[in-house]
């Protein structure tokens, strides 16, 4: 019984060696017989190489995983990206969240990575939340639970295993668990309207759950987070639900999970509450000892890892197998912009490109935490490639950056830069405003009478909105793709 197969370790592409910054982590992982690595970033032909070698080298089946919620793109150059969740919600087609299913599931197998950790199930429904807002497709449970379900059943058609997240459902907090254990305190009933993606979630065949590190007092009266909940886990996903296949935790490095407990105490605690995949441990070879330790004390029932591996076992067998088809194919592209074209909302007034030079303000507010914001070269470059003269003496264009982002800690969009905002309006009070974040912020910019809403902003965002100011469509398609990590 290797019990390192329970783990996924992660691995991050530098743009300065690649992945061998990371060779020490990849050939302790494969030494040890991990159950598979979860990436992050790359180029398409760095990650395709990178996996050859891994489903080369691995002992048995590997899951290569990849956080894709916005298409393959969101994390590999090369690959098409998509318009965030909500974005596609508000489109009100599953057609749309089906083919996006399936074109990143498409895209990831011929990237070599075979388990992609999306569709979001949450829904929307506190706006003070920090860390769902667009990645959810919506705030109607039932809408919400049918986007979901598309995605799912074009995920599978693509050839990836899906993953649903994060259940119980992470909509209703008002903390961040990458920084905190945040509660939801409702009632049973009300949590119902949570739940239901999961549903519909199961009942399209959906490959995996990923746990929420959160807690909700009604569903466990002992106030454990749903990925060290018995009751949560066996109780609502296995037996009320019917859920039968894979369970991951969300990342064990997280101080939602850990504000209590060390790393690989977690992790034996996960994995008898139910979890079969332990999701980026720091430590590897740690939280190995620690499982096998607690196997021999009885603490870890033997039959509960025994279960865990075979679920690991059957769901890589089902996708096993190296990189296979293309990435970044021009058709993809041009529906990726096509779409995201369409989900732009003209908030106030009428948003316009000023005539003759332009004076780009940008307006930053998604700095702070481990890793950087999305890039935003791509703005500035598409009105460039459509012929817009970009110059310090201009008439002033706006765009407001304010996503949604793990440690961020705040939805919103922050005093200084609603104060820049301002001070160019005041000035112009014409002035186009662009906001690359969910459109409900735009009465945090009042003095904003032409506004854009461009829902996030990332580069295929970016793009969509400068084909939207100018009508320069046809040469957007080869400019999408640019790496946001």
């Amino acid at each position: 019984m290797n019990v390192a197969r329970l783990l996924l370790p992660a691995l991050r592409w530098s743009a300065d060696t690649g992945f061998e910054h990371f060779r020490e982590e990849i050939e302790r992982g494969l030494r040890l017989g991990v159950g598979g690595f979860i990436l992050f970033g790359g180029e398409a032909e760095g990650v395709r190489a990178l996996t050859e070698e891994l489903h080369r080298r691995a002992r048995y089946p590997l899951l290569i995983a990849s956080d894709l919620e916005r298409g393959a793109g969101q994390q590999f150059r090369g690959a098409t990206p998509l318009p965030p969740a909500a974005a596609l919600g508000s489109l009100d087609d599953p057609e749309i969240a089906r083919r996006a299913g399936e074109l990143t599931a498409r895209e990831a197998r011929a990237l070599g990575v075979n388990w992609i950790y999306a569709p979001v199930a949450d829904v929307d429904l506190e706006p003070e939340n920090p860390i769902i807002g667009t990645r959810a497709f919506g705030t109607d449970p039932e809408r919400v639970a049918e986007q979901v379900a598309a995605w799912v059943r074009g995920c599978e058609a693509g050839g990836a295993l899906s993953c649903a997240k994060h259940f119980p459902g992470h909509g209703r907090t008002v903390g961040d668990s990458h920084v905190e254990r945040p509660c939801v305190y409702q009632p049973r009933e009300a949590l119902e309207a949570d739940l239901l993606p999961f549903r519909a979630a199961t009942e399209a065949g959906v490959d995996a759950m990923m746990t929420a590190h959160v807690c909700y007092p009604a569903l466990d009266a002992d106030g454990n987070p749903a990925t060290l909940s018995p009751p949560i886990l066996s109780g609502v996903l296995r037996n009320e639900l019917g859920f039968r296949r894979l369970i991951v935790t969300d990342a064990i490095i997280m101080d939602g999970l850990t504000e209590d407990v060390t790393e690989a105490r977690a992790a034996v605690r996960a994995v008898a509450a139910g979890c079969d995949v332990l999701l980026y441990p720091k430590d590897v070879e740690e939280v190995v000892r620690e499982v096998e330790a607690a196997v021999e004390r009885g603490d870890l029932p033997r039959a509960r890892v025994e279960e865990a591996l075979g679920r690991i076992a059957e769901a890589a067998e089902r996708v096993s197998g190296g990189p296979r088809g293309a990435v970044g194919r021009e058709e993809d592209r041009r529906w990726a912009i096509e779409t995201a074209l369409r989900t732009l909302r003209v908030l106030r007034g009428t948003p316009a490109l000023p005539a003759g030079p332009v004076r780009l303000v940008e307006v930053e507010d998604d700095a702070g935490g481990p890793w950087p914001p999305y890039p935003r070269f791509a703005f500035p470059a598409a009105l460039r490639a459509a012929g817009v003269e970009l110059s310090d003496e201009g008439t002033p264009l706006v765009v407001l950056y304010s996503d949604i982002r793990a440690w961020k800690g705040r939805p919103g969009i922050s005093a200084a830069a609603q104060e820049r905002v301002r001070e160019v309006t005041a000035e112009h009070p014409d002035a186009t405003v662009v906001l690359f974040s969910h459109p409900r912020l735009d009465g945090e910019l009042p003095t904003a009478r032409n506004l854009l809403g461009a829902w996030g902003g990332e580069s295929l965002m970016q793009e969509a909105v400068v084909a939207w100011l100018t009508g320069a469509t046809d040469a957007l398609p080869s400019l999408s793709g640019g790496l946001d990590r």
